[in-house]
Formats: C-alpha cells, structure tokens, sequence
C-alpha cells in the first residue's frame, strides 16, 4: 500500500500541487468487484482546499488516473456501519450516497480518521459521523499544540508565514546598504547584531527620560484638581441667586399664558361669530325674491334662481359641533325652512300651470297639421321650461315630494297631448297611404283612431288578390308590350316606402328631442347611475315616481336613466301600438311591403341603437322591428304554401311556372330594396328557404304535367331560375345558380335524346341489335353474318330513309318541340341546334358501325353530314 500511495502522490497529486493524506482500497457494494482508491488530500497553497479523490486503474495500461473529486464542505455523512463490530462497508453521503466496501477494517478506520481530522482542522463543520467507535475519534484528538495532522511536515507548513511587502521592501533596503551581506552573511549578522544593541540603548534611555516628564505631569493635574474645587464652589453660589430669579420668571410666565388663553378665546369666538353670519345670513333682496319673485319673466326667474341658491347654501351649511344648540341658530334655521316650503309651493303651482297652458296652446296649432304628414314642434315650449331647469333642480334636492308631483302632472299632460298628435299624424299617413279616406275605410280603417279592423276571410282574400296580382304582373313583366300594371305596383311601393320612411323619420327627432328635454328640465343624467343609496320600491305604471332619496323619500327607479325610459313610455305610449297598426295596414295592402319596412325599421333601429342601447326609441323601435321580421317570415311563408298550391292546366303546355316568375320579381325588388341594408342576412335566410321550395315545386309540376314533357318543364324552368340568378348576382345562392344549371343542362340533353329517337326509329332499332350482338361477343365483322343483321337487311333499313324522308321526319320533330317550348323563353333555336348536334354524333355512330362491321360492303347512307346541316337550317328559316 505504500508503494501504491507514493506512486499515486508521485504521478496524480503532485503535479496538481495536492498532498496526499490518506487512502483506502474500495470497490462498490452490491456489484462485480471493480476496485478503486479513495484518497484524502489537501492543497499545499493557502487557502487550503481538502478533497475526496476516486482513484481508478486505467483499462488500457499499468497507470492510475483521476475519476472524480469531491469537496470535502459538501460531505454531509459518514456512516460506518457497525461502531462495535468489525466490518468493511461504509457510507458517504455527498449530493446523493455512496456504498463503498474497503478491502479491510483497519484500512476504513484509518481513512474516516483521517477525514475526521481534516474536518477538526480546515473546516470545523458539522459532519455526522454515524455508527463510528467513539474510541476511534478519540484517539484522532490533537494532544499538543504543535501536533498535526500528518506530523512535523505539515506543522512547519502552518508556522511558515510568508513576507509581505513592506517586510521585502525593508529587508531589500537593509541589504543595499550592505554590499556584502551576501557574500560574507556572518560580517553582515555582526552588524546586524551591534545596531540591535544600540537600539535597545536608545529605548533604556528614552524610558528613564519620560519618567521624569511624568513626575511633573502628576503635579500639573494635582494643581489642576484644586482649581476645580474652587470653581465648584463659585458655581454653587451662582445657582443659589439664579434660583429666586427663576421663581420670578415662573410667575410671569403663568400670567402670560393665562392672558394669551384669554385672547385665543376671543378670537375663536368673533371667528365662530363671523361663521355664522356669513353662512346662515340671507339677503334681504333673496328673502323678497323668494316671497314674491316674479316666475314669468325671464328677470324674475333669474332673481329666483339666485335666492333658491343663496337658501339652499344657507340650509346646507356645515355647522360645527354645538351651533345646532344656539337658539338663534335653530331660529335662522326655522326661518329658512318656511321660506323653502313657501318658495316650493308657489314655484310648483306656478309650473303645473305652465303645463296646462302648453297643452291648451299645443292643440291649438294640431289643426294644421291636419292634411300635412308632420309633427308639431315642440322646441318653443321646452325652450320656454329650461328657464326653470335650475329652480327644478332646487327643488329635486330640497322638496322631492313636490319635484315628484310636477314629474307625474307633466307626464299626463303630456302623454295626453302627444297622443292627440301621434293619432291625427298616423291617420294622415295611412290615408296617404291609401289614398283617401273611402280607401282607408276598405282596408278596415274606421275611426280617427286609425285602428284596423276587418275579419280573417276579406284579410285572406285580400291576400289572395295581391298574389293574383303579382302573378299577373309577372306574365306582364314578360310581355313587353303591356307594363302598365306593373309600374303600377312599383310606384305604390315606392309611395308606400316614403310615407313609411318619413314616418320614422319625424318620429325620431320628437322622441329624441323630448327625451334630451325630460334629462336637462328634469335634470336626469343619461349616462350615469345614481348613488346607490337609492333603492327601487315602485313600478311607474302603478302612478309613482319616487326613490329612495338620502332624505329617506321613497324611490323606485334604480338610476337616472331608467326614469328617462319609464317616463318616456308614459308620455309616447301610443307610438307602439299605432306603429303597429301602421305596419299590419302595409302588410295588408302588399305583402311585399315588408321588404321596405324590414330595412327601413332596422336602419332606424342600429342608428338609435349607436346613440343609447337602452333608451326608449331604441326599445320602441326594437319591439316595432320583430312585428316586422314576423311579417316578412309570413310573407315569405305564404310564397312558399302559393307554391305549393299551384295547379296547372292539363290541356295547355306549362311554360314558366308562375311562382318561378314570381319569385324573380321577389328578387329584383328585394335587391333593390336590401342595397347596402343592415339585416341582409334575413333575406339570404329567405333566399334560400324560397329557391328550395321552387326548386322542389317545379320538380312536383313537372311530374304532375300532362300535355308538355317533364324534361321540357325543368328546362325552361330551371334556364329562367339559372338566367335570373346570373342577372342579380346573389351570392348566398352561388350554390343553387350551379345546380339550375346543371339541371337545366341535363333535361336539355335527355330532352334532345329522347326526341331524336322518333325521326330514325328503324335505323335506331337496327343498330341497336347489332350493338347488342357485339355485347353477347360476336366479332364485329363477323356480325354481317346473322341472318336479322345480313348487309340486305341493312341496305332493306338504309333504303327506308332516304333524304327527303330524313327531312320530313326532322320537319315533324322541329314543329313538336315549337309546341313543346314557351315563346317568353325562347329556347327553341338552342334545343333545335342541340338536336343537330346529337343527330350528326348519331349519324357518325351508324357510320363507323358500318365501316366496322359491315367492311368492304360499300353501303352507306343515303344522306351526308351536310344534308343534315342543311335540312336543320332551312327548317328553321322555314318556321
């Protein structure tokens, strides 16, 4: 083992300027014996760093090398197993344990020795040594002061202390001044030796010096010390007079203060003084205003104005503790509170008679407006009232009983004024709207009321009449000679839209106007909530208008804003019910007016929406804009049950169904209507429930038709749906253009196919069974051999259709699909130039059957490519 520990100090430690204490022979517990060395080393450079080597041998040669290291600050436990037994494991526990298993137990002992000492030594941390012979760490106690760890080497490494730099510098100075110091050292040790002699002299002397500095220093203090006793004494007869000058001072003292309480005293009085009759003080001149100011001038408002401020600064003044116990101060008080009954009393009966009066001057101006579809102005009367906006809001923060009165006395009087206006405006428009009085009354309107009446039946059969008009009008739209009927129906839509717009549009501004007049009068924000001390305990409609005022007045309505919207419905109440009324006489008259409606209602409803969600024009509106979206559904609903209805003569040919027209007529106007709209997506919604109930009712008649083919019915059908699409460029039904075309394409072919089969029926049939042999798998040059198929059977077939005969048979079938076809769609030339085309691909089949199986025989056809073109092209010049 020795040998092994100068090699590994020789060849691993020394080159790392590391000492080598201690090893231990070890291999791993639990696994095949790959043995290591575990060594303890230290650093010979300060400070000194102590470690826990693994030493392992290498594989590929005789040397050892360097594994890992551990700092010795990081081992937390030493577990040696068994302190009374002898045994050869032990643990380390780093940042995770390590089991080891040493060669023999004196080697182990050794080595947690040796790492005990170290931790003593260099590191003086808590280390565990668990399961170790107290016996063990015992002996390794130090006992001297020069003994060390490893002996007599490494105590000499701990006395050695290195020079600093001031030593260097001294020593290099000494022995510049001594040249030979150096080579002769012992010369240079005498020397150094006699000057150390002649130091120790120097500090005898300067000791024996300084005893007699200090003999005379004692006496200096021995004399200072009875100065002092002296001076005591003069200090004490000082502090004897100063004490009867201090009792003197004490007194003047006391009396000063007593004499600056008592002036602090006055001046906190006259300043309380002061107080009070700046603040509780009210001018002759608003004590005469309040009592008999003049409430009908502008002047006198003004004046009233200003005083009902002045007492109400006066009343809410903040009074300090104990002004509210001075009799005078409960006399003023009561003054004023008589002087804000009084004054509260008389501006509120003078504004209920201000309200009166408008009503009667407003009716007086109603009879104008009687033949013209606008509403009064109200400007000049809320303009008159806002004079009083200030005195109004005195009196919600002083007497909110009487503020409450005037609110609902404003509100019957108004409500009943504006219902007067709102009927007669309607009225007027629903007599525009059906243009006089007598028409108004056929469409049940009876009454100044304006309501409508009527039963179901003359509803239903009124209904009945606007879809047989607008199928007429339809089949008019196709014949262009007659367009009376619809110009027509276009210009009573168009007249219904204005009057219906400019009704929305004078209600508006009147909504809006009183609503922003009821906020500043009445002075109610629009925007923001009232304290939430104010608790709701009533509903409007049950006649009150109260809160919860922090004077303990009851209030229902929880913020401002929602007593502007309640307020607003007691006032225009009726502007529902007769928008609706208004609605349901449209409706009535057009179904299609719907359309206009349902734009014009939700442009109006998104502008008020964009100024205040919540208000009462935005609810109103709101509540208007689903009656209208019911409509529309319904209209579109009975479009689609028309449909559904629709029976068709068996003895004349079908043509385009009615609803088909019709439904491009709902088309063009709607895209008219819903240019640039706000609810576009409820007429996509609409488009797409229409088109499929036309698609599947023109599927329906076509099998149900009699005298016209159920190709020739989806063709034309489905050519005026894909030509109507294509014009409106509606792009929710992309989809739906895709398929008419398609089925229009696919009735077309099977159309011309199955026409084509008529004019060369025994050539048809022939060619077939030759086809058919040819599918049993008979050759094909082989087929001329059958017997029904021999080249005098086809010579006996070909002989049967000689041009002239071609001609007359295409002649007939030209003239029975002109019977087929509708003139309003014009689709004869493109089925005629279909059939040429499917008549050359059938005359090109025969021929290379012919030249297939017929090989060599010379039989052909007794016509050409080009008679055919040309027999297509006469026949139509002809017709």
């Amino acid at each position: 083992m020795t040998a092994i520990k100068h090699a590994l100090q020789r060849d691993i430690f020394t080159p790392n300027d590391e000492r080598l204490l201690s090893i231990v022979n070890v291999c791993k517990a639990g696994k095949k014996k790959k043995n290591c060395f575990l060594c303890a080393t230290v650093t010979t450079e300060r400070p000194v760093q102590v470690k826990v080597v693994k030493v392992k041998k290498s594989d590929k040669g005789d040397f050892y090398k360097r594994q890992i290291a551990w700092a010795l600050r990081d081992l937390a436990v030493v577990d040696a197993k068994d302190a009374v037994k002898e045994n050869p494991e032990f643990d380390l526990h780093f940042e995770k344990i390590y089991k080891w298993v040493a060669s023999s137990t004196a080697e182990k002992n050794a080595f947690i020795s040796c790492i005990w000492k170290l931790n003593q030594r260099y590191l003086r941390k808590k280390i565990d040594f668990v399961n170790v012979s107290s016996q063990l760490l015992e002996e390794s106690v130090p006992s001297g002061e020069n003994q060390s760890v490893t002996g007599g080497d490494e105590e000499a490494v701990d006395e050695y202390q290195e020079l600093n730099a001031r030593e260097e510098q001294d020593i290099e100075i000494m022995m510049e001044g001594c040249e030979y110091a150096i080579s002769n050292a012992e010369a240079f040790a005498e020397k150094l030796s006699r000057e150390l002699q002649v130091l120790d002299g120097a500090n005898i002397q300067s000791i024996m010096a300084s005893e007699k500095q200090v003999n005379i220093l004692m006496k200096l203090l021995d004399e200072a010390l009875k100065e002092v006793d002296q001076i005591e004494l003069k200090l004490s007869s000082y502090e004897e007079m100063l004490q009867s000058v201090k009792e003197q001072m004490d007194q003047i003292s006391e009396s000063n203060h007593l004499i600056h309480l008592s002036n602090t005293n006055n001046v906190k009085l006259l300043s309380e003084i002061e107080f009070l009759v700046n603040h509780m003080d009210l001018a002759k001149g608003h004590i005469k205003a309040l009592q008999e100011g003049d409430l009908a001038s502008s002047r006198g408002i003004e004046a009233c104005t200003n005083a009902a401020d002045a007492l109400l600064q006066c009343m809410n003044v903040a009074l300090r503790p104990g002004h509210d116990m001075l009799l005078a101060v409960k006399q003023q008080q009561q003054r004023f509170g008589d002087l804000r009954e009084h004054f509260a009393r008389r501006l509120a009966s003078h504004l209920n008679n201000v309200f009166v009066q408008q009503g009667h001057d407003q009716s007086s101006t109603l009879a104008q407006h009687s033949t013209e579809l606008t509403l009064p102005n109200h400007h000049p009367f809320h303009r008159d009232l806002l004079r009083y906006a200030k005195l109004m809001e005195w009196l919600k923060s002083t007497d909110y009983g009487k503020y409450e009165g005037l609110t609902k006395n404003y509100m019957d009087y108004l409500s009943r004024l504006y219902e007067r206006e709102i009927k007669d405006f309607f009225e007027v428009a629903k007599i525009k709207m059906t243009g006089t009085t007598k028409e108004s009354k056929k469409f049940g309107l009876h009454g100044s009321s304006g309501k409508l009446t009527g039963s179901t039946s003359s509803l239903n059969k009124l209904s009945v009449q606007s879809s047989g008009n607008r199928r007429s009008q339809s089949s008019s739209l196709l014949d262009m000679g007659n367009m009376s009927a619809s110009d027509l129906d276009v210009a009573d839509r168009t007249k219904f839209d204005k009057i219906f717009e400019q009704v929305l549009s004078e209600l508006e501004p009147l909504c809006l106007a009183e609503q922003d007049f009821i906020s500043k009068f009445f002075k109610l924000q629009q925007h923001q909530s009232i304290p939430g001390a104010m608790a709701e305990t009533e509903d409007l409609d049950g006649g009150t208008l109260s809160r919860q005022h922090p004077s303990g007045t009851p209030l229902p309505i929880s913020s401002d804003k929602d007593m502007i919207r309640q307020m607003m419905i007691k006032i225009f109440r009726c502007i529902e019910p007769e928008l609706n009324n208004l609605i349901a006489l449209g409706d009535k008259i057009d179904s299609f007016n719907s359309l206009y409606m349902l734009v014009k209602m939700s442009h109006h409803v998104w502008t008020a929406q964009n100024v205040d969600p919540a208000s009462f024009l935005s609810t109103t509106l709101g509540n208007v804009l689903v009656t209208v979206k019911r409509n529309f559904d319904k209209c579109i609903s009975n479009q689609i049950r028309q449909m559904e209805e629709v029976k068709i003569s068996k003895k004349s040919k079908v043509g385009i169904l009615p609803f088909v027209a019709e439904f491009e007529e709902f088309a063009g106007l709607a895209e008219s209507i819903f240019k640039n709209a706000e609810r576009r997506g409820d007429l996509d919604k609409a488009y797409t429930k229409l088109i499929r109930g036309v698609f599947v009712n023109v599927e329906k008649v076509a099998s149900e038709s009699q005298k016209t083919p159920r190709d020739v019915v989806m063709m034309e059908n489905f050519h005026h749906i894909f030509a109507t699409l294509s014009r409106l460029k509606i792009s929710c039904l992309e989809a739906e253009k895709k398929e008419a075309k398609q089925k229009y394409t696919d009735h077309l072919q099977s159309y011309v196919i199955y026409s084509l089969g008529q004019p060369l029926e025994k050539l048809n049939h022939f060619f077939e069974g030759v086809e058919a042999r040819v599918a049993q798998g008979i050759r094909e040059e082989e087929v001329s051999y059958q017997l029904a198929f021999n080249k005098q059977e086809l010579r006996k077939v070909i002989r049967e259709y000689p041009g002239k005969e071609v001609k007359k048979g295409l002649d007939n079938l030209y003239k029975k699909v002109d019977k087929h076809l509708c003139e309003e769609e014009n689709l004869l030339q493109v089925v005629w130039h279909s059939m040429q085309d499917e008549f050359i691909r059938q005359y090109k089949h025969f021929e290379g059957l012919i030249a297939r199986c017929y090989p060599g025989s010379g039989v052909t056809m007794e016509f050409t490519i080009q008679d055919i073109l040309d027999y297509c092209s006469s026949i139509a010049q002809s017709h």
